[in-house]
C-alpha cells in the first residue's frame, strides 16, 4: 500500500526524524513560558482524559471510514452508492443523539457514560468483523444506526469535557492541542488500518484485498477504541459537574440560606 513508492532508507529517514522533532518539541513546550501546544495543560485531569483519551477512541473509530468501504466495494462487490447508503446511517444515528446526549449525560454523569459507552462503541467498531456477503443490508444498516448513536454521544462526552477545568486565559491553548490531537488521530488511525490490511495480505500471500484480511483489523482497532475507557475510568466521581448544571445541583443551591441578608 504505497510502501514501494520509496526506498527502505527513506521511510527510515522519515521517521526518525519526526520522532526526533517530537522530542525536540516537548522539550521546548515544557521550558517556553506560552507554547502554542502547551503540554503542561495535561495536568488537568479532565483535559487529559479528553485528549488522550479521545485519541484512542478517535484512533479506533477513524479507521471505520477507510476499512468500510473497501470491505464493501473490494471485499463483497458492492458499488460505491451501495456501500454510501448503508454507511449514512450512521450519521443519521449521530445526528440523533446530538439531541439527547445532554439528558443522558445530567443522568449518568460524564464519567460513567464515558466509560460504559466506550465499551459499546468499540462493540460496534468490532460488529463488521462478523459481516460475509450473506448478512443482510438491513441488518447491517441497522447496526451502524445504533452504533452512531453510540458514537456521536462519546464524540460530545469527549468534546465538552476536555475544556471543564481550563482557565479561561488558557482555553485558546487548550483548543489548538485538541484540535491537533483530533487531526492527528483520525491520521494515525487510517495509518494503523492500513498497515493491519497489509500485514494481513504478507501473512495470508497475494496481492488482492480479500474480506478474510479485515476481520483482524477491525478486532484491532476495536481494541485500541476500548483501551480510551482507562483513562476515562481514572476521572473524578465529579467530573464535568459543573458543565451539566444538573437539577440536583441547583435544589441544593436554592435550599442553601443566603448568608448575605439577615435571617
Amino acid at each position: 500500500m504505497g510502501l514501494d513508492l520509496v526506498s527502505q532508507e527513506a521511510v527510515t529517514g522519515i521517521t526518525v526524524s519526526g520522532a526526533a522533532m517530537l522530542a525536540g518539541y516537548i522539550w521546548y513546550a515544557l521550558v517556553t513560558p506560552a507554547p502554542l501546544i502547551d503540554l503542561r495543560l495535561l495536568s488537568l485531569p479532565t483535559f487529559r482524559a479528553g485528549v488522550i483519551g479521545g485519541f484512542l477512541f478517535r484512533l479506533g473509530l477513524g479507521a471505520g471510514p477507510f476499512l468500510l468501504p473497501l470491505l464493501f466495494q473490494y471485499g463483497f462487490g458492492m458499488t460505491p452508492f451501495q456501500s454510501g447508503m448503508m454507511t449514512f446511517a450512521t450519521g443519521v444515528g449521530a445526528m440523533f443523539m446530538k439531541t439527547q446526549a445532554a439528558t443522558i449525560l445530567r443522568r449518568w454523569g460524564y464519567r460513567r457514560v464515558l466509560v460504559v459507552n466506550a465499551l459499546i462503541s468499540s462493540l460496534f467498531t468490532a460488529i463488521p468483523a462478523l459481516y460475509t456477503s450473506a448478512t443482510p443490508t438491513l441488518l447491517i444498516t441497522g447496526l451502524f444506526l445504533i452504533g452512531g448513536l453510540s458514537r456521536s454521544l462519546q464524540f460530545t462526552s469527549i468534546n465538552t469535557l476536555a475544556y471543564a477545568d481550563v482557565p479561561p486565559e488558557k482555553l485558546s491553548r487548550a483548543t489548538s492541542f485538541a484540535a491537533v490531537g483530533q487531526e492527528l488521530s483520525g491520521s494515525v488511525g487510517v495509518t494503523v488500518a492500513a498497515l493491519g490490511l497489509e500485514f494481513m495480505q504478507r501473512l495470508n500471500g497475494g496481492d488482492q484485498i480479500d474480506p478474510a484480511h479485515f476481520p483482524p483489523v477491525f478486532l484491532l482497532i476495536a481494541a485500541i477504541a476500548a483501551c480510551s475507557a482507562i483513562l476515562f475510568w481514572h476521572l473524578p466521581k465529579d467530573a464535568g459537574r459543573a458543565l451539566l448544571g444538573t437539577p440536583r445541583d441547583t435544589v441544593t443551591k436554592a435550599a442553601e440560606p443566603d448568608l448575605a441578608e439577615p435571617m
